[in-house]
């Protein structure tokens, strides 16, 4: 059996602004939008990865703080995290850990997208 990625599917009360989100912080491009259900389902391709997000109600429970069970956090692969972690400040990111280096050849960075979603920038040398 081979298996291989296809998608990662977040839930939000809005998809057209959370879309929009990894659109203008990390050039993911837009892959359409459907109607699934009543709800509302934005696609945009981050990094050669589909990301469908999803519309739920308002009233529907946010995630907790991490670390919890689960999924924990989107990692994308940068070539450069100085000028990566420049790029997103000046975008306006939140960063929820600074950039630091846990062990030598790799640094890392938490920046958080919206309805908490964790999103780790990860440089390898």
């Amino acid at each position: 059996m081979d298996y291989r990625q296809d998608h990662i599917h977040l839930r939000t009360a809005d998809p057209t602004a959370t879309a929009q989100f990894y659109v203008d912080m990390f050039g993911a491009k837009p892959a359409g939008q459907v109607m699934n259900g009543e709800a509302l389902r934005v696609m945009v391709n981050l990094g050669g990865f589909l990301m469908f997000i999803e519309q739920v109600p308002a009233e529907t429970p946010a995630p907790p703080p991490a670390p919890f069970r689960g999924i924990e956090h989107i990692g994308l692969l940068v070539s450069n995290m100085d000028e990566a972690a420049a790029e997103l400040r000046a975008k306006g990111a939140k960063f929820v850990v600074e950039p630091r280096s846990p062990r030598p050849g790799v640094k890392i960075a938490f920046i958080e997208g919206p309805d908490g979603v964790r999103i780790e920038i990860l440089e390898k040398s």
